[in-house]
């Protein structure tokens, strides 16, 4: 992997920053009775993907990139569980879901690139 001077030439910490957009906009449509449940969880959720891309990859060594690698796709892994729920409990419309977590296997696709180059 060529040297990087920023976490912002990240493709994958941009487009996860796309997504916390999106989890906003859709989270603003939850029920006002979910604003400290499902809509906190969900926005929590896709701001730690770009936020742990972008500490791992200022830390000191690859080991240290990775293991924030590994927290970014652990919390993507929520954030798609949760969008499920909201679809599954029709909080969202499906359309909506659907959208967010294609968004999603985009970042995990991007993620498991970024591992195997870093392992390299």
């Amino acid at each position: 992997m060529k040297s990087l001077q920023s976490y912002r030439e990240l493709v994958a910490w941009q487009k996860s920053m796309l997504l916390v957009e999106k989890i906003y906009q859709l989270s603003s449509q939850l029920p006002k009775e979910e604003t400290y449940g499902m809509r906190s969880q969900l926005t929590r959720a896709a701001v730690s993907i770009p936020a742990n891309i972008a500490e791992g990859q200022a830390r000191q060594s690859t080991g240290e990139f990775l293991q924030f690698l590994g927290i970014a796709r652990g919390s993507l892994a929520e954030l798609e569980t949760l969008l499920i729920l909201c679809g599954n409990l029709s909080l969202l419309p499906q359309e909506n879901v659907k959208g967010a977590l294609n968004a999603c296997d985009e970042i995990g696709k991007l993620l498991t690139g970024l591992v195997k180059s870093l392992r390299r």
